[in-house]
């Protein structure tokens, strides 16, 4: 999106901040995922590799549930995630998720990232190792807004404080790579933008993103 004459694709939210161009879920009350599909035009695959850039808005809490409490959370279909979670065909099979959590350091371990030292979560049996996550938020917990956090991009291995850390030293950040061995299919892949509360309070628009098939 740092082209002015691109559009954000058909049911994601545009909007910006500070010269940062974002494509976000669509406007929800609650818990929702805006989602976009991407044919695979009948090519036949094994594996699947790509990046995605975002950036936090608000307070997202990666894949807590202590605050919304329900099944949604252990549900690939649902809003299981703070972020971007990518499958293939139907019924969904999990490729990546791209969590976004709300503190880099350790003010609140319930929101802190997975991979985070000293945090308290833990990703979903689906996900497993197949997951990368970062917060755009370096300040304390009386300063964060419910705000586009522009300075720090999302997944990028980069700029990772304190506890933080070990996210950005996870192997092949910012790509992540999936191999399917010998299991090939045409599946369309599917790019979805979540979140477990409304887009008032948290967000985890993307800026950037590609994907390939092989």
């Amino acid at each position: 999106m740092t082209d002015a004459t691109e559009n954000c694709p058909s049911g994601l939210r545009y909007y910006q901040s500070e010269g940062v161009r974002v494509c976000g879920r669509a406007t929800s009350s609650g818990g929702s995922c805006t989602s976009v599909q991407f044919p695979s035009n009948g090519i036949s695959y094994s594996q699947v590799c790509g990046r995605v850039t975002g950036y936090q808005y608000g307070t997202p809490d990666a894949v807590d549930n202590h605050l919304v409490p329900n099944s949604h959370h252990n549900d690939l279909n649902s809003y299981y995630v703070d972020g971007v979670s990518i499958t293939h065909g139907s019924p969904r099979q999990h490729v990546w998720t791209l969590l976004s959590s709300g503190f880099e350091d350790l003010i609140a371990v319930v929101d802190l990232c997975p991979c985070s030292a000293g945090s308290t979560q833990q990703v979903q049996p689906f996900v497993g190792d197949h997951y990368f996550c970062e917060s755009g938020f370096a300040g304390p917990l009386g300063l964060r807004q419910f705000k586009l956090y522009t300075s720090d991009p999302l997944w990028d291995g980069q700029s990772c404080r304190s506890t933080e850390v070990p996210c950005c030293n996870v192997p092949g950040i910012p790509w992540f790579h999936r191999n399917y061995g010998n299991t090939t299919t045409t599946d369309y892949i599917e790019l979805r933008v979540c979140g477990d509360e409304s887009t008032h309070n948290e967000d985890n628009p993307v800026s950037y993103y590609e994907i390939y098939v092989q």
